[in-house]
């Protein structure tokens, strides 16, 4: 690929219902798009940071030196021949995972259109239709919260997620039980609890979860190898995997039976990819997780949930789950059955809507070799 121009796009919108998680609430989404640039292609990929260090270290305000100063010059220095050779090349910096996987995820969408292909095919995916669930944030009201599950099963979704957090927890989580029945249902702590609240946790083991997402530190693996066999409900991990070498200490101490994997904390979707190969290998069941994305992101999740080692439902919703209208041409649209179709263009699948890009941006800078 050689490559003629990167652009950068600071991106603000608008969310249609406020998203509460551990971490506060969300009404407006701000992120990173990249736009990459050849003779004949442009791909796009998304930066799927945060305004605030509170998922992660990594913000608006990081992503977008690092993007300018090392990863973006660094790319442009020489041609690459596929993805995979950019990340070698961006190593001399240390994390800054969701800036990499941004620009990464750009070339894997230049790279597909270049093979004729969809973008789930160069990666070696195989489904052309995928299994998606829900995530619900933190609501003010159980009766709220009961009217979105309602809601959200009778769209098709596959598995409802609730977001939890001491003193929301149990209680919530028990009405949704007791109303809907056993449907597949899981719980995400985003890290709210700690060692010592192992009866709380214990307690859930009752509700018939599907697994508990990341209850423990942000950065934690030890801590969860103690508590997993001390619960019935599979513990999931999050935001302790970094990448590959993680997934693989996690599953070696046993910490968790069950990975999510999000491109973006990952590092991009070769890293995503190779993640997917060491829990298929070890037996582990992985699913792909969500960050709010806008349609580009959310069409690399499509892509990536693909591989054959995803057997759960993901996070991937519909693009009406979140935003009155993307940027993405056509929308991610979830069946009645709770299922995404696959696209089977080359590259993504859907256009992106650059009028409505540049519409929404608040800051945009141009790079060439």
């Amino acid at each position: 690929m050689q490559l003629r121009r990167i652009e950068l796009f600071a991106l603000q919108m608008r969310l249609r219902h406020p998203f509460e998680t551990s971490f506060g609430r969300e009404e407006e989404r701000e992120f990173l798009l990249v736009r990459a640039q050849t003779d004949d292609f442009v791909g796009w990929g998304e930066v799927t940071v945060s305004r605030d260090p509170f998922y992660s270290y990594e913000t608006l305000e990081t992503a977008e030196s690092v993007l300018r100063n090392y990863l973006i010059p660094w790319t442009l220095s020489a041609p690459i021949a596929h993805p995979d050779d950019l990340l070698p090349r961006l190593g001399q910096v240390r994390g800054h995972q969701m800036a990499k996987a941004g620009l990464e995820g750009a070339l894997w969408d230049l790279y597909a259109q270049e093979q004729g292909l969809p973008l789930y095919r160069a990666l070696g995916g195989e489904r052309r239709e995928i299994e998606v669930g829900i995530s619900i944030g933190i609501e003010p009201t159980v009766d709220l919260l009961l009217q979105q599950v309602e809601r959200f099963l009778g769209e098709g979704y596959r598995r409802i997620k609730i977001k939890i957090k001491p003193g929301q927890d149990y209680e919530p989580l028990r009405a949704v039980r007791d109303r809907f029945g056993n449907i597949p249902m899981m719980a995400d702590a985003n890290s709210a609890y700690r060692l010592s609240d192992i009866g709380l946790l214990q307690r859930l083991d009752e509700l018939g979860l599907m697994m508990i997402e990341q209850p423990l530190g942000y950065d934690d693996i030890i801590d969860h190898a103690k508590l997993s066999p001390q619960l019935r409900t599979p513990i999931c991990l999050d935001e302790s995997i970094h990448g590959p070498d993680d997934a693989r200490k996690a599953i070696e101490l046993r910490a968790a039976g069950i990975l999510n994997i999000k491109i973006g904390r990952l590092g991009g979707l070769g890293p995503a990819r190779k993640t997917h190969d060491i829990a298929r290998e070890a037996g582990i069941p992985v699913w792909c997780g969500g960050m709010l994305e806008s349609g580009v992101g959310r069409l690399h999740n499509v892509a990536i949930t693909t591989l054959p080692g995803f057997t759960l439902p993901g996070d991937t919703a519909a693009s009406r789950r979140y935003w009155e209208e993307d940027i993405v041409e056509p929308e991610v649209e979830v069946t009645p059955q709770g299922t995404i179709v696959v696209p089977q263009t080359p590259g993504i699948g859907s256009a992106v809507r650059e009028d409505r890009v540049r519409a929404l941006a608040h800051g945009h800078w141009t790079y060439r070799p």
